[in-house]
């Protein structure tokens, strides 16, 4: 018989024993307890994990020590003292060492795209600020998962800490980057941002499991109808080849590796102004792709000099080459073009400037009030004006059901169900328009957003700060009913619940963009409505005049509003206010400050009014009611 030396059996036994002390020592903290976090000061510090059961864990923290155990299923939390402001420290749990953590004040931001939107969208207004930023005192968590979940998540996918300095800056939420400068500006408390708005959610999406079943009911209808479409289009296509869009684009577009080229001939090529759509200007193309080309001259002195090409907004992706070198391409019709030339691209005299646009449906075409130009250096060349076109591919792909459809509490259970337990300060949020169209169902869904959250968090006075949906579109000329007018009086009646605030934005937006780039006066305007609601400044004017009652007097209506700070502004003759009797037609009115907090309002053909309504447009351009203070009213019906 073969026998073991006692060396290899003491060494073996060596090896058990180090694996199981390694093994009981794993203890797994959630993304969000990392490096570079930031707690929330002021009330307990809670701590939690994974480990094996019945685990003991050990926290070390400000020279204290404080110890738990795993239960039977591996969970553990502590709750560690309140500690004020302050830091950087660090932190142990068993054998792992966090670092660089700060003590201040933890927002959450949630919603949808105009909150998502990050600081290097935004660069055309705040370049210079941007460029400058450097503060290791504000911090954002940011995780990059857009994915629905049919159950709550404990820990998020990805994510880390990231502080506001160079190399990270451009990712950060421009709305929550100027809410906390704002707010650190003021307090001189560390602020920490934990980001997890996603472009196109409905609020629905970010409801629990225990508010979201009439929704998810509704959905999951949707969907099924959506899936039997599905099955009975595949079966009668089945003989057809699968359509590849971008494979079909470039194999029918003659274009293609000849018209990019900087020697190609456009003297043919007939002419379009730009910006604009070409369906307007007698171009039918819904789906395939169209070249520009516009030519320009530069002086022999500038093309050593960095350069930039601004190319406004395209519809729906493009692809752009100045002298035959590809410099840029953005696949989506939101993004500004913006595109750094190489050096040694730009030639002294005539160059040619070929940009390759692509739709998949719709009007296509260059978004006006928008900037098109090339600046090198201080100087700026106009690019708008005659371009020469041609079609490249006219395509008719099958019909296919598209579009985004994000699952009731999906997103709850991905991206808010992990921050649970987090210590917070409060919510932001900037979300409604993939709601508008459904205002009068969202008075309800908001507030139980607000309320749900309120629960999940345990915090029944969680401050909850949101903006109202901004300005969009062409002004109307005439009275018109309006879904995003409807849904910004749904967000105003959400004030109804304590320790909510709301910054108006009707006057800030753009009439060409559904994202408009001034994100620093909404951060300034959320942060107003903080300091009133959450850091307890009520003498503080946080907010415009925000409707409170009406009475009919005569052939007019007197209006009272509240949060009027130092009283109406008088000094201008009021628009946007809309009148009707009992027929239920709005009409323009007449409007005039009557007090500091009254204003009456009439129209020579209403007799007997019976109801106004203020900013009822997708973009209410010309109305002006504000306070002293300058901020501006919310829109607002009086109708229930």
């Amino acid at each position: 018989m073969k026998r073991y030396k006692p060396e290899l059996g003491l060494f073996i036994l060596f090896l058990l024993v180090a694996f199981s002390i390694q093994t009981k020592a794993a203890v797994k903290l959630p993304r969000l307890v990392s490096d570079g976090m930031v707690l929330q000061r002021d009330e307990p510090l809670k701590i939690w994990g994974w480990a094996d059961p019945s685990e003991k864990v050990k926290v070390e923290f400000l020279d204290k020590s404080y110890q738990t155990q795993a239960d039977k299923k591996g969970n553990w939390q502590l709750e560690l003292p309140a500690t004020s402001a302050g830091g950087p420290y660090s932190m142990k749990v068993n054998e792992i060492e966090i670092s660089d953590i700060l003590i201040g004040d933890v927002w959450l931001a949630s919603g949808q795209s105009n909150m998502e939107l990050p600081l290097r969208r935004v660069m055309d207004l705040y370049a210079d600020e941007i460029n400058q930023i450097n503060n290791t005192n504000i911090r954002l968590f940011r995780s990059s998962s857009r994915k629905d979940h049919e159950s709550a998540q404990t820990d998020n996918l990805d994510g880390s800490w990231l502080s506001a300095t160079p190399e990270n800056i451009m990712e950060f939420s421009a709305v929550a980057y100027f809410y906390a400068d704002e707010l650190y500006r003021k307090y001189h408390v560390p602020v920490g941002i934990i980001s997890t708005a996603i472009g196109g959610s409905p609020a629905e999406s970010w409801l629990s499991e225990g508010k979201v079943t009439k929704y998810l009911d509704d959905w999951k209808t949707t969907q099924a109808q959506l899936d039997s479409i599905r099955i009975k289009r595949k079966a009668e296509e089945k003989d057809e080849k699968p359509f590849n869009w971008s494979v079909e684009i470039n194999k029918n577009d003659p274009g293609v590796s000849s018209w990019s080229k900087a020697d190609v001939d456009v003297s043919d090529w007939p002419t379009m102004s730009i910006p604009g759509y070409w369906s307007d200007k007698g171009v039918e193309l819904k789906n395939g792709s169209i070249w520009f080309c516009k030519e320009f001259e530069v002086a022999d002195s500038l093309i050593d000099t960095d350069a930039i090409l601004r190319l406004g907004r395209i519809i729906n992706s493009d692809s752009a080459f100045v002298n035959g070198t590809f410099v840029g391409a953005v696949s989506y019709q939101y993004p500004p073009r913006i595109y750094n030339l190489p050096k040694n691209v730009l030639k002294s005299g005539k160059n040619k400037l070929m940009v390759r646009v692509f739709s998949k449906g719709g009007r296509g075409g260059f978004v006006e009030e928008k900037p098109y130009d090339l600046r090198i250096g201080s100087e700026v060349i106009d690019l708008t004006g005659d371009w020469k076109y041609h079609v490249g591919a006219v395509l008719h792909p099958p019909f296919r059901q598209g579009g985004l459809s994000f699952m009731p509490g999906g997103l709850y259970n991905g991206l808010i169900s992990p921050v649970i337990g987090y210590g917070l300060k409060g919510v932001i949020w900037y979300q409604g328009e993939s709601n508008a169209g459904r205002g009068r169902e969202y008075r309800r869904l908001f507030k139980d957003l607000i309320r749900d959250w309120r629960t999940q968090f345990a915090r029944p006075e969680l401050p909850f700060l949101f903006v109202q949906l901004a300005n969009l579109g062409i002004p109307g000329k005439q009275p018109v009913e309006s879904g995003w007018a409807e849904l910004r009086d749904s967000q105003r009646r959400a004030l109804d619940l304590p320790y909510t605030g709301m910054a108006v934005a009707c006057d800030i937006g753009e009439w060409n963009d559904i994202h408009p780039l001034n994100k620093k006066e909404v951060g300034r305007r959320l942060a107003l409505e903080a300091e009133r609601v959450a850091y307890g400044d009520t003498a503080l004017v946080s907010s415009g005049p925000l409707y409170e009652s009406m009475k009919p007097e005569g052939n007019s209506i007197i209006l009272t509003f509240k949060s009027i700070g130092s009283g109406l502004f008088p000094n201008s003759l009021l628009n946007g206010f809309q009148i009707t009797g009992s027929d239920g037609q709005f009409v323009w009115a007449k409007a005039v400050v009557l007090s500091e907090n009254k204003v009456r309002v009439w129209s020579k053909t209403i007799e007997k009014p019976i109801a106004v309504r203020y900013a009822w447009s997708n973009n209410p351009a010309e109305s002006n009611l504000k306070n002293k203070e300058g901020l501006p009213a919310s829109p607002f019906t009086t109708n229930e």
